[in-house]
């Protein structure tokens, strides 16, 4: 029968969801676990969107890399699937039930006899965790003693899960972190490629070819955001690129490009939004002219013409307001000009 502490421990697991910084709400959800367990050594691992392994988000008694490489094992044997497999989060006291199905009982198989008892544990329950449906990590706690985690242990951790696998998952918090409008897309954006996020359809900028450029120097400044227009299609969205501070491991690596549909601001052409970017770098119009093809002359026109639709009375407060408000179309060489930082930078 499940006791107090370890109802108080579970629904504390659960609360721990709400939280925005999800890699120190990781670490406290296993300290309250062990509460509710018994248990020498736990891991809680999320499965990278990118490359599909099984990346440490919190550990008690395991090193990163010493869980990342089990795991990695792990994955491989029948034993895993039988994990997954499983609603009832499968120990190794009560395998005997389930060698039928795997077709060995796991004391008696090579993990167990290679990675587990050399570890000194004797017995381990292993939960797969799961998110909005998919597959989004492993959580397994490990004992020193044997025919500990018996039956009301496993049913106890499969109460857990549902929280763990929210805590697991990289991309659960993230729209939810930076207010994003509901009917944004959005993508995180990670060197390796593009994570998809529950809830959210993809943002269409990340189809052209540039804008992925852009994207990647972004990430490469360092910067904390950056604010501009886009064009797709035959219409234009804005669009906002943040780096991600908060989150597991796997966020804070990646960009998250959000977008919107809109129209130009200002009644403004799309030469005249090119022509207000460059002005706003800092660039003459001769400069301006040669960057874009055109004659000064036809750079003067754009400059008054912008300055007439923004109402602004000189051409310094029209780039003012250009930072501003991301009115801008920058090239990835414009995005150190333009990505704005932390103070301390």
């Amino acid at each position: 029968m499940v006791s107090h502490h370890q109802l108080a421990a579970a629904t504390r697991i659960g609360m721990l969801t709400r939280e925005r910084d999800t890699a120190s709400a990781c670490t406290q959800a296993l300290h309250e676990l062990r509460r509710a367990l018994p248990l020498d050594a736990a891991t809680l691992l999320a499965i990278d969107p990118i490359t599909g392994a099984h990346l440490q988000i919190a550990g008690i008694g395991y090193t990163p890399t010493t869980s990342e490489s089990l795991a990695a094992e792990f994955v491989s044997t029948p034993w895993y699937a039988n994990v997954v497999r499983q609603t009832l989060p499968p120990s190794i006291t009560e395998d005997a039930e389930d060698a039928a199905s795997v077709g060995q009982r796991f004391r008696n198989g090579w993990f167990y006899a290679e990675r587990v008892r050399p570890a000194g544990f004797r017995d381990a329950l292993t939960g797969a965790l799961r998110h909005h449906g998919r597959l989004v990590g492993l959580v397994n706690v490990s004992i020193e003693g044997s025919g500990t985690y018996d039956t009301e242990a496993r049913h106890l951790l499969a109460s857990i899960l549902p929280a763990l696998g929210a805590l697991a998952d990289p991309t659960a918090h993230t729209g939810d972190l930076h207010d994003l409008p509901t009917a944004a897309g959005a993508n995180l954006v990670t060197a390796e490629g593009v994570i998809d996020l529950p809830g959210r359809h993809p943002a269409e900028v990340l189809a052209d070819t540039e804008f992925r450029r852009l994207a990647s120097a972004f990430a490469e400044s360092g910067g904390l955001r950056l604010r501009l227009l886009w064009p797709v299609g035959q219409g234009w969205n804005r669009v906002m690129l943040r780096r991600c501070t908060a989150g597991s491991p796997i966020v804070r690596r990646a960009v998250l490009v959000s977008e919107t549909p809109t129209q130009l601001p200002y009644g403004l052409s799309p030469r005249e939004l090119e022509v207000l970017t460059r002005a706003a770098r800092g660039q003459t119009n001769q400069a301006v002219a040669q960057a874009l093809f055109l004659s000064p002359r036809t750079v003067h026109s754009h400059i008054e013409h912008l300055l007439r639709k923004t109402g602004c009375a000189s051409r310094a407060e029209a780039t003012a307001l250009a930072v501003r408000d991301g009115v801008l179309r920058p090239t990835p060489q414009d995005v150190e000009h333009f990505v704005e930082r932390s103070p301390a930078d």
